[in-house]
């Protein structure tokens, strides 16, 4: 919708049992040669294991955005923003599965990578339809936290 090239990778391993999982997105203005991510521009960790994982893949100047209460080292050539996601979800919305939505809306937020109305036509584009009220409500949470 904002005329983006967009690519993504996921990787779950034992994610299931309680392990890391990663998810890269590559976004363009020009169409991607290579969709994998060699230095993070933006990293967001909903766990203090990813955290610890990824730091070191995030380049400098990069962004990290965590979900408060993970414990971060102070690094320099990064900014680094807490983002209650997870505790939002389970106080305003009752369900903290969608921590992971709070904390993209503040992402977009934050960054402007893409626009919020492209991230709401996304959500509502590809997300099963009893399911995206309460996603669309999260975004805006995360918005809010991220302004």
């Amino acid at each position: 919708n904002d005329g983006k090239w967009v690519a993504g990778s996921s990787s779950y391993g034992a994610a299931a049992r309680g392990g890391t999982c990663r998810a890269e997105v590559v976004i363009s203005d020009k169409p991607i040669a290579f969709p994998l991510v060699i230095k993070a521009d933006i990293l967001v960790a909903m766990s203090q294991k990813a955290y610890d994982e990824y730091i070191e893949d995030v380049g400098e100047n990069g962004l990290v955005i965590y979900d408060e209460p993970v414990s971060i080292n102070e690094i320099s050539h990064l900014e680094q923003v807490g983002i209650p996601a997870t505790s939002v979800a389970t106080r305003e919305l009752n369900n903290k599965q969608v921590a992971n939505v709070i904390i993209l809306g503040a992402a977009v937020e934050m960054t402007r990578i893409v626009s919020q109305e492209a991230l709401i036509a996304a959500i509502e584009g590809n997300v099963q339809a009893k399911l995206q009220a309460l996603d669309l409500k999260a975004l805006e949470l995360g918005f809010k936290l991220g302004n």
